[in-house]
């Protein structure tokens, strides 16, 4: 960044809000995971508009269903496990180290804030993890190593231990949204005295509350993206840049 750039008065604002708090709360979304070259779901171009999603109602009726569901998570999972963690995963570590990030509320399935640093108990998921499998019956999880082996062995869809169906540990098109990751998103989004969105377009409910309900606390709003957002009016501070740019120049040690 150049000195008279005016992104330079941006980042002292943002590095300003950081320091002066003390329960930061994040919402990361798909713009976090597209700069560490995972493609985007639901965009104009995203997955979503050239494949068409297989429902929970589908996966459960279906055992071609099931196998066609399967199949694709394991594509989708070899491009999560060939991405890295990039700077704006990086930096929220940054900020958990320092003592200042209170929760990361993702949007995301692919994993990578745990692979950048942060502990299982520093992120709530609340459209789950397609790293791993999990049994719709008694949720008991089951590692896709394990969902891989049931599936050569058997040449059907794995099945619990208890009997169930096990599917891919997100929360399928048609499926009801975790009530427990929804509340607990909620208390630290209330709790938040600063609350950053990170590459949201903020149109998918009921995430796209989040940011007004710490607002409505008398949270100070940042919101990193791109593109603008509905949102955008609420905020206290908005940085239309790549996060990566962001969070390096926030924390410049993440480029050395």
């Amino acid at each position: 960044m150049q000195p008279n750039d005016p992104g330079n008065d941006e980042i002292a604002a943002f590095r300003h809000l950081i320091d002066a708090s003390e329960r930061v709360v994040a919402l990361t979304g798909a713009g976090i995971s597209t700069e560490s070259g995972i493609p985007d779901f639901r965009g104009p171009n995203g997955l979503w508009t050239r494949v068409k999603p297989i429902t929970y109602q589908e996966f459960v009726a279906s055992e071609d269903a099931r196998m066609e569901d399967w199949r694709r998570r394991f594509v989708m999972n070899e491009t999560f496990a060939a991405a890295k963690p990039n700077a704006g995963h990086r930096g929220l570590v940054e900020m958990a180290e320092s003592g200042r990030l209170a929760m990361v509320v993702t949007q995301n399935i692919d994993g990578l804030h745990q692979r950048a640093g942060l502990g299982s108990e520093q992120v709530i998921e609340i459209h789950g993890n397609s790293t791993r499998g999990r049994c719709v019956e008694c949720a008991a999880f089951m590692s896709l190593a394990d969902v891989r082996r049931m599936i050569d062995e058997t040449g059907a869809s794995p099945r619990c231990a208890c009997g169930g169906l096990v599917k891919a540990a997100i929360i399928s098109f048609g499926e009801r949204m975790p009530s427990d990751a929804l509340s607990a998103a909620t208390r630290f989004a209330a709790a938040a005295d600063l609350f950053i969105v990170i590459g949201s377009s903020l149109l998918v409910q009921p995430a796209a509350r989040l940011p007004l309900i710490a607002k409505q606390s008398g949270a100070s709003l940042v919101i990193v993206n791109r593109e603008t957002t509905p949102l955008d009016a609420e905020a206290d501070l908005i940085l239309h840049r790549p996060i990566g740019a962001v969070f390096a120049d926030l924390y410049p040690q993440l480029v050395n």
